[in-house]
């Protein structure tokens, strides 16, 4: 018999986010689980993600006094609890009702920065009257229309954005198999997907119930009245995504934007060191948590070339793959300041909210701190690539990095669709 989390805060009782994304995968209907859980063509570079730390073994050291320890940090030359902060993800108003202002409100009782994506369901202006003592970075699409992005960072400078993070890699989106099967065309499910939403009516209640479909709150101020729709707006951000993001684009707005600017998509050191030339004051080492080019390189295998090419002249920053505490320790050891964390905080969201996303943040911090203890290294400064070794096992990757198709399927219109339905 099947086993299943009938109680609403059941979530809590998860220690791991391997677990947290178990119970959310028997929560939320197949296409949402799809779109947060599912990565492009054969998911070679999502499994990836998590078999390149998997290689990375600890070399610990004992008899060290461990009774006090901590994980304070600067992150972009400001103080976190945690070398952590939440990565942009949009649409989050598809798991939970204002998920984007719960994932704040988490991020901000834990200490760490929240990062508010373009297609995010709920505005900058919304967010920061929400959440006004929210450390905000705002992550943004670059689209063709110049008055358009000018704009948006205008909005982002007058809501008080620290940090400007520029995605470069997605000027066309991955091929997401699993998540466009879900759909008809980019406004209508499937009818099998509708039959399978109807199937969750706590989801519907926690997400939909009263207003329906979000839509994306950033892009409705450019929208026509009549086309303010989820579907419109996010058929607006698949027309308008520009195909000519150069490096004279981002250096135009390094020169419109008067805040901290890290650039998104960096996976080389050749990259890394023309986003120093243009006056980026950082990179984030990332494939889009293997949901653009599959095959990229695993973002903890690119990290040391990115550390080594731009030393300690610019902020690096690791996303992609963040699932324990010692994923976290194992980015810093190899020179990272800091990771961001997509998924594992979208898995509590789609949970429990704010309580869910915090809980997440909860287990990683835990970890990471029991970790240190184990390695007798009590402070985050003396996590170095002393503390690790190189496995000689090659251990096959974990539930949570499983492709979709590996897990359920279920009678659709069509016949039998991979799918992930309870």
């Amino acid at each position: 018999m099947k086993r299943r989390y009938s109680s609403h805060h059941c979530w809590r009782r998860a220690q791991s986010i391997d677990e947290l994304a178990w119970m959310a995968r028997h929560r939320l209907p197949a296409f949402a689980w799809e779109y947060v859980h599912g990565g492009s063509e054969d998911e070679i570079t999502l499994g990836d993600n998590r078999r390149a730390f998997a290689a990375w073994g600890w070399q610990p050291r004992t008899l060290v006094d461990v009774d006090v320890r901590h994980s304070r940090t600067q992150l972009l030359e400001r103080p976190a609890e945690l070398p952590m902060a939440i990565a942009p993800t949009g649409y989050n108003g598809m798991l939970w009702r204002d998920g984007d202002i719960a994932l704040a409100r988490a991020a901000a009782s834990r200490g760490i920065p929240f990062t508010l994506s373009t297609v995010s369901c709920t505005s900058l202006e919304t967010l920061v009257a929400a959440v006004p003592n929210v450390r905000l970075w705002f992550q943004l699409y670059v689209l063709d229309d110049e008055a358009v992005r000018n704009d948006m960072l205008e909005r982002a400078s007058q809501a008080g954005v620290e940090t400007l993070m520029v995605t470069t890699d997605t000027v066309v989106l991955g091929r997401r198999e699993w998540d466009s099967r879900s759909y008809v065309n980019p406004r209508r499910l499937t009818l099998a997907h509708m039959l399978d939403a109807g199937l969750h009516p706590q989801w519907a209640y926690r997400a939909l119930w009263p207003q329906g479909l979000p839509t994306l709150g950033n892009l409705v101020k450019y929208l026509p009245k009549e086309q303010q729709s989820a579907g419109s707006a996010a058929g607006y951000i698949n027309q308008r995504m520009t195909r000519r993001l150069t490096w004279e684009v981002l250096a135009d707005i390094r020169k419109r934007w008067p805040g901290k600017l890290l650039i998104k998509g960096i996976l080389n050191a050749e990259d890394a060191l023309a986003a120093k030339r243009i006056g980026a004051d950082g990179v984030v080492v990332t494939n889009h948590g293997g949901r653009q080019l599959d095959g990229a390189p695993a973002t903890l295998d690119a990290l040391p070339e990115v550390v080594e090419a731009v030393g300690d002249s610019m902020h690096v920053l690791l996303d992609s793959g963040i699932r324990r505490g010692g994923d976290i320790a194992k980015a810093v050891a190899l020179g990272a300041e800091g990771v961001l964390c997509g998924r594992a905080t979208l898995y509590g969201l789609a949970l429990g909210g704010e309580a869910g996303a915090a809980h997440a943040i909860d287990l990683l911090r835990d970890q990471l701190h029991n970790l240190m203890a184990q390695l007798g290294r009590p402070s985050l400064e003396q996590i170095d690539a002393s503390c690790l070794r190189r496995s000689p096992y090659s251990p096959a990757p974990n539930e949570s990095s499983r492709r979709p198709s590996e897990a359920l399927s279920f009678k659709g219109a069509g016949g039998e669709i991979p799918g992930d339905m309870p």
